[in-house]
């Protein structure tokens, strides 16, 4: 079931603390870094994020979670989390799937040496737009979506 997110929730705001650690340290190891803000969030960190987040939750637990924002018409997928017990089971898919129903084009950007997140962004109509070497040299992949899917 996939549901909008209240950050201001204590349990809420733990559980996505929670998830993006887990999903992150994942994403650090496929990337060769860990300079990603998620992995150094706190959760007053992320109530503060000027985000929209929808939850993807099993048997009452959240699992997965998306935060993003629209400016100027263009969604910009901020984050998107998997807890690793529920990775490929579709709730990637499914939360990036109702980002993109409320219309427009939409950007995201991902470390670009991760493969599985790439598959998912291309496969959904995303489209490589450039490749940017930030602090540390990590090398960021950034795609873009023309609309609504």
């Amino acid at each position: 079931m996939i549901v909008p997110l209240d950050p201001t929730d204590d349990a809420t705001a733990e559980a996505v603390r929670r998830i993006a650690l887990q999903s992150y340290a994942v994403e650090a190891e496929l990337i060769g870094s860990t300079g990603m803000p998620g992995l150094h969030e706190s959760v007053d960190d992320i109530r503060r994020l000027p985000l929209r987040w929808l939850g993807g939750y099993v048997d009452g637990e959240l699992v997965a979670f998306v935060g993003y924002s629209k400016v100027d018409g263009v969604l910009d997928i901020d984050r998107l989390c998997v807890a690793p017990s529920h990775f490929r089971l579709g709730f990637a898919r499914r939360l990036v799937e109702q980002v993109l129903a409320e219309g427009g084009p939409a950007i995201v950007s991902t470390g670009a040496a991760n493969a599985p997140a790439i598959a998912l962004y291309e496969g959904l109509g995303f489209r490589l737009v450039d490749t940017v070497v930030v602090e540390g040299g990590l090398r960021i992949a950034q795609f873009g979506h023309p609309g609504s899917i």
